[in-house]
Formats: structure tokens, C-alpha cells, sequence
């Protein structure tokens, strides 16, 4: 096992650096880049609802039609290299355009939950952290180095298909360490979302929360009089504890896991009240990215390995995670983000993370009644 752990981290390190370094261009630069090639704001929008969309929807597929193995997960590795050499092709027409980005999203929300259940069923808690935390400095890396570097909208498609085909070339190594048996759709099928209900309730309002800061942090610092340039080393500072707390959270989580998701849910709520009653104060508002060590690092650390011991079907668990979570929950905090953005932004984001928090509660007594 040692071994085999030996050879596995260096692989699950290289595939989340250029996974997330392709997050990183499609979220950061992308929008911008669609814009200067003549895009509206609302079809900007509906390109970005894409993704998600497709994400929220594969696990109910894979739940009764596919079931997630190597030659599935191989090729969606190579749909999404696909993926961006179509937006090389496509990108100054909207329709297919959009259909590219239809492929591009199914392909990404394959290929991350079955490289999540690798590395929780090899690596313990406190390795999973020092081995993720290297998406976060890929997200971060790609994002300071074109910051500076990139000069035309194409350039940053070049590289997107970059990152996309490194991922490809990394992510195709892992299928050897695959140790989870592969259950058939009819398997899956007997997988159940009412069963913890209140459990995927909370995980969507939590992201659903985060809407405003991912869509409008800058917007909102910089209306409050906060330079851009600090508004850009706010953004690092959280990325930075991100990466210490992923490093150092092993401990923690030997600890019961859902203790971990309503503590650090509450914090959320408190960091986003923090941003609503003092979004001028630079000090008060590093203070609050602090907590991103929590409410982002720790808290999906806690969750995905606390839907991996709750179900048995584990690779159809995490993409119901990053579905209901980051498709679902991120559609629907991008678009309500936009209808309520102002004063109240964050204000009302942090009441929805105080609900997360009490639907948290009630899934703990629901849980112990069903265990009981």
C-alpha cells in the first residue's frame, strides 16, 4: 500500500493542478475573453449556466443508465480535451458555441468524482489535504502567470486546450489505481436522495451562498472605495489559506465529519455578515477571506469524505456532490446573486448560509433516528 500511495500521489498532485488550472481559465478569463469577441453580458450568462446545468444532470444519467468505469471516466478526459479544441473552432458562433460548452461541462463533471473516490479510498485524511491542495495552486498559479502574460482573446483558448490535454495525459495514468469495485446502473439505481434529504439540502444552500462573493467580490469592493489591486491580493490571500488549511487539515478530520460541516457553515454565515457590515475596512475583509480556509478548504474536504462513508455507491455519491453542490447550487447562486446584488448582497447570503446551517442540524437528528 505504501508503495502504491508513493506512486499515486505524484499522479493525483499533477491531475488536480491541471484540472483546476483549466477551472481557473474558464472561469477567470473566459467571460472576458467572450465578451471582447463580441458577446452580450445575458449570453455570456447563458453559457455559463451551461456547464453547471450538465453537471447537475449526469448523476441522475449514471444513476440509472451508465455506470462510472476507467473507459467511461478515459473518456471523458478525452471529451473535455475535445471540448476545447470545439471552443477553438466554435467560439464566434453562439449555438454551437453553447453546444460546446454543453460536451465541455458533462466531461468535466465525469472526470473529478471519479478522481475524488481514487485518492479517498488510497490516501488518509491527512495525505487527501497535502495532495489536493495542489489544485489550489493551480488555480491560483494560472491565474497570477495570464494575468500578466495574456495579450489576445484567442491565446487563452490556447491555453485552455493546454491545460485540458495535460489533464488528459495525467488523469489516463490514474485508472491503474482504481480499487473501487464498479457497480452497474442497476446497482446504482437503489442509491437515494430522500434517504439524507436534509444533508443534500444544506449543501446546495451553501453554495447557492457563495454565489455573490464568486460573481460580485470585486464588483462589491471596489463600489466601496477598495483599489482593484487590493481587491486582487484579497482574492490570493484566500487561495493562500485555502492551501495551508488543505495542508494541514488532517487532523480534523479524524473528527466527526459533520460536526466539521456545521462549524464551518456557521463561519460562512459570520464571513458573509462580516462583508456586509464592513465592506470598506480592508483589515475586516482580509479577516473574512481568512475564513475561506474554512468555509471553502475544510468544509469540501469534510463533505466529500463524508458522502464517501455514507453511501456505497461512492463514485455515483461524489458526482451527485459536485452536482446538486457546484452545478445546481452554482447556477442558482450566480443567477439570484445578480437579481439581489447591492447594499443587501451579502447580507442575504449569509442568512441562507445560517439555513444551511439549521437544515445541517435537522439531517444530524434524522440521521441518528435512521441509525437508531
Amino acid at each position: 500500500m505504501k508503495q502504491t500511495t508513493t506512486l499515486l500521489s505524484p499522479l493525483l498532485s499533477a491531475y488536480y493542478f491541471f484540472y483546476f488550472a483549466l477551472v481557473g481559465i474558464y472561469v477567470i478569463f473566459m467571460p472576458k475573453v467572450l465578451l471582447d469577441l463580441g458577446y452580450s453580458p445575458l449570453e455570456v450568462g447563458i453559457l455559463y449556466a451551461a456547464a453547471p446545468f450538465m453537471r447537475f444532470l449526469l448523476p441522475f444519467v449514471f444513476r440509472h443508465a451508465i455506470s462510472l468505469t476507467p473507459k467511461v471516466y478515459q473518456f471523458s478526459l478525452l471529451f473535455t480535451f475535445m471540448g476545447t479544441l470545439l471552443f477553438l473552432a466554435t467560439v464566434n458562433d453562439f449555438w454551437v458555441y453553447l453546444v460546446a460548452n454543453l460536451l465541455f461541462g458533462a466531461a468535466m463533471g465525469i472526470s473529478l468524482p471519479y478522481v475524488e473516490t481514487i485518492a479517498l479510498a488510497n490516501l488518509s485524511k491527512h495525505r487527501y489535504g497535502k495532495v489536493r491542495l495542489w489544485g489550489s495552486l493551480g488555480f491560483m498559479g494560472i491565474a497570477l502567470w495570464l494575468g500578466k502574460v495574456l495579450d489576445s482573446p484567442y491565446e487563452a483558448l490556447y491555453y485552455l486546450s493546454t491545460m485540458a490535454f495535460l489533464t488528459l495525459l495525467f488523469g489516463a495514468m490514474l485508472t491503474r489505481h482504481d480499487s473501487i469495485s464498479h457497480s452497474t446502473a442497476q446497482d446504482d439505481a437503489s442509491f437515494s436522495l430522500s434517504k439524507y434529504w436534509a444533508f443534500w439540502v444544506s449543501v446546495f444552500l451553501m453554495q447557492v451562498g457563495f454565489g455573490g462573493f464568486y460573481n460580485f467580490f470585486t464588483i462589491y469592493e471596489t463600489s466601496h472605495g477598495i483599489s482593484l489591486e487590493m481587491t486582487s491580493w484579497m482574492w490570493s490571500f484566500g487561495v493562500i489559506c485555502e492551501v495551508f488549511m488543505l495542508y494541514f487539515q488532517g487532523p480534523l478530520l479524524q473528527r466527526n465529519l459533520l460536526n466539521i460541516l456545521q462549524f464551518a457553515t456557521l463561519v460562512t454565515a459570520l464571513r458573509w455578515m462580516m462583508l456586509y457590515l464592513f465592506p470598506d475596512s480592508v483589515i475586516l475583509t482580509f479577516a473574512s477571506q481568512s475564513l475561506h480556509a474554512i468555509g471553502f478548504a475544510l468544509y469540501h474536504s469534510a463533505a466529500i469524505t463524508y458522502v464517501f462513508s455514507l453511501y456505497t455507491q461512492k463514485k455515483l455519491a461524489q458526482q451527485f456532490f459536485l452536482g446538486i453542490a457546484f452545478g445546481l447550487g452554482g447556477s442558482m447562486g450566480a443567477v439570484l446573486s445578480g437579481q439581489i446584488y447591492g447594499e443587501y448582497l451579502f447580507l442575504v447570503e449569509s442568512l441562507i448560509a445560517l439555513v444551511a446551517f439549521i437544515i445541517l442540524l435537522v439531517h444530524q437528528r434524522r440521521k441518528e433516528n435512521i441509525q437508531a
